[in-house]
């Protein structure tokens, strides 16, 4: 039966996307529909084959097959064909038609590259960036175990970029001797900790030496003691150190820690001058760090900072926080510490603390907290003491050390918990320690759960800190902005007559994980790990569930403190079903550490929650 279109017909205008001609569609209420293009009045039947090109006729009972009508392509919408932008007005039409001199993306329009498509330059990966308007070269490192796959255009491996997640597991690190006063009988060492199910092999160079080369077999703990570095070891003048620093590459991810030294004890001597870090793999480093330290301690201890570069041609830049400005000069640091410096891979910039006039008997005014240390490349600081009394009039003193966290990585929120301390042949208990909070803005407000009295609540100006000096609570710090936390043992004689002065860096609860590989050394007389978990979390160590978190406040959160043991390699592995953090902690005779045992290291806005 033949339908013809009358003019009181129901017009429904279907505009499609098909090249620039739109097409219309009309009913006559019976259920067939007529769909013509604009360049033919051509009328069609039920059934009927399309009669010019672009017509087509929809019986009203497609299924979405060759028939369908396509969509109307929306007002502002960006189509290619070939290298032509087109943008449709909504109409069947376009308003806009230009010619691409590179490429034309759907949706995105001209562009230079198309994002992430690649090709290999022999070991580089040559691949578009996500604006699409340049290339980022990625050398697809072979003593990594990742090369260029020609197919992809991308490095591709276990440490492969993409591979790698942001957290504190990686491929490539950068181990640095800093400050210390520590004999030489003692060792440096790092500490390979592999999380994986396959055997890694492990190789470390300094400069174009290569110092050693290892094998570290799946979920295992291998430790590697290295030379010490004598430009940067018992130094008390800032300095630069040419390929000063280690570099560890290993062929599948890995946690790397360091030890300044590895021992406490060798043959009945005690070293009285330990601490130990977390390091920072190279795929999360940034260039902007907020530093945490100590005091010049009695005039010739000073505290500082260790800058290592990942990339030839990098330039730092320090801009001192108002304790930061008496500085032993430099390696381009001057004496107000301030400085521009070059760097190469592998350099080491050490910038240590001046005599600030203090007596003894006071804490000298010499503290290189809050300095900013930003760059134009990735870069690596780690906060280090040669030694230093905690509090400044109590012995004994030790040597600190801890890697700083990127600011992007930094939070508002902190949950800090005491440690314990355990006297040989006694039981554990709760030891005072000193918390530290260091603004990265002005007019930072903080306040506490629960709350602490006296505890300050603002800090005015960037780089400014305040401390508590001795409270052995456990509460969550929350800021108006980011900050950086810090916390301190004390020193044997404030109590317990055992362990020394300590420092931590404290994890925010945003870069909190659900599972942890973490190494505690089994020649000390003690060691613990401090968990702080939702209370309702359940967690397992070593597999052996712990008990329930002892609420903090009214936080959510609870801490759970338990002893690890020595037996076995170090190696220890804590679950949960909740996202939780950790800090890891041990004690000798006349010495201790302390490092946050693992986090994520995410970006995270600056904004309120």
């Amino acid at each position: 039966m033949h339908f013809e279109l009358a003019l009181s017909s129901v017009l429904v205008l279907l505009v499609a996307c098909n090249g620039d001609n739109p097409v219309s569609s009309a009913s006559d209420g019976t259920g067939v529909t007529t769909v013509t293009a604009t360049e033919s009045t051509t009328s069609t039947t039920q059934g009927a084959a399309p009669t010019t090109s672009g017509v087509v006729t929809d019986t009203g009972t497609s299924t979405g097959g060759a028939d369908t009508i396509p969509p109307v392509c929306p007002e502002g919408a960006i189509v290619c064909e070939g290298d032509t932008k087109k943008v449709c007005d909504g109409m069947g039409g376009f308003s806009e038609q230009t010619p691409c001199d590179d490429v034309c993306v759907d949706g995105l329009g001209c562009l230079l590259c198309n994002p992430g498509q690649g090709v290999c330059d022999g070991d580089v990966a040559h691949v578009c960036n996500d604006a699409g308007d340049g290339y980022v070269d990625t050398y697809c490192d072979e003593v990594q175990g990742v090369t260029c796959d020609p197919d992809l255009g991308h490095c591709v491996g276990a440490c492969a970029p993409a591979n790698l997640g942001t957290s504190y597991i990686g491929c490539d690190y950068y181990p640095t001797v800093t400050t210390t006063r520590v004999g030489l009988m003692y060792h440096f060492a790092v500490v390979v900790s592999n999380t994986t199910d396959q055997g890694a092999h492990v190789t470390i160079t300094r400069g174009a030496t290569t110092v050693t080369e290892d094998d570290v077999p799946s979920e295992s703990v291998k430790v590697i003691t290295l030379p010490w570095v004598s430009e940067l070891r018992d130094v008390a003048d800032s300095g630069l150190v040419p390929d000063g620093a280690y570099r560890v590459r290993s062929t599948q991810p890995i946690t790397l820690y360091q030890y300044s030294p590895l021992e406490y004890v060798i043959d009945d001597e005690y070293s009285m001058a330990n601490d130990a870090s977390l390091l920072v793999p190279v795929n999360v480093w940034s260039g902007d760090y907020w530093v945490a330290i100590r005091n010049t301690m009695g005039g010739w201890n000073p505290g500082g900072y260790a800058v290592v570069a990942s990339q030839d041609g990098t330039q730092v830049t320090v801009t001192p926080s108002a304790t930061g400005k008496i500085v032993n000069p430099g390696g381009g640091i001057a004496a107000d510490g301030t400085g521009v410096v070059m760097l190469d891979e592998g350099d080491v910039l050490q910038v240590l603390s001046g005599h600030g006039g203090g007596e003894p008997s006071m804490p000298d005014i010499a503290d290189l907290t809050g300095t900013h240390v930003t760059a134009d490349k990735p870069i690596q600081v780690i906060a280090a003491h040669h030694c230093t009394y905690i509090p400044f009039d109590v012995e004994a003193c030790d040597h600190l050390e801890e890697s700083m966290l990127p600011y992007e990585s930094l939070a508002r929120e902190y949950l800090v918990t005491t440690p314990f301390v355990k006297p040989l042949g006694q039981e554990p208990f709760i030891k005072p320690r000193m918390v530290r909070v260091i603004a990265t803005e002005a007019g930072t407000t903080i306040s506490y759960e629960p709350p602490q009295d006296g505890a300050p609540t603002t800090l005015a100006n960037p780089g400014d800190y305040f401390e508590l000096a001795a409270t052995d609570k456990d509460f969550m710090i929350t800021a108006s902005a980011k900050v950086v936390v810090s916390e301190y043992m004390q020193g044997q004689q404030a109590g317990g007559m055992t362990g020394d002065p300590a420092m931590t860096i404290a994890v925010p609860l945003k870069q909190y994980r659900t599972d942890y590989l973490f190494h505690a050394p089994v020649n000390y007389e003690s060691s613990f790990v401090n968990v702080t978990a939702p209370v309702s979390a359940s967690i397992t160590l070593d597999g052996v569930p712990l008990p329930a978190p002892t609420p903090i406040g009214a936080t959510g959160y609870g801490v759970i403190r338990a002893q690890l043991s020595n037996a076995g390699d170090g190696t220890h592995a804590l679950t949960g079903d909740q996202k939780f953090g950790i800090q890891v902690y041990g004690y000798g005779q006349y010495t201790s550490y302390w490092y946050p045992g693992g986090a994520d290291l995410k970006f995270i806005p600056n904004i309120p929650e």
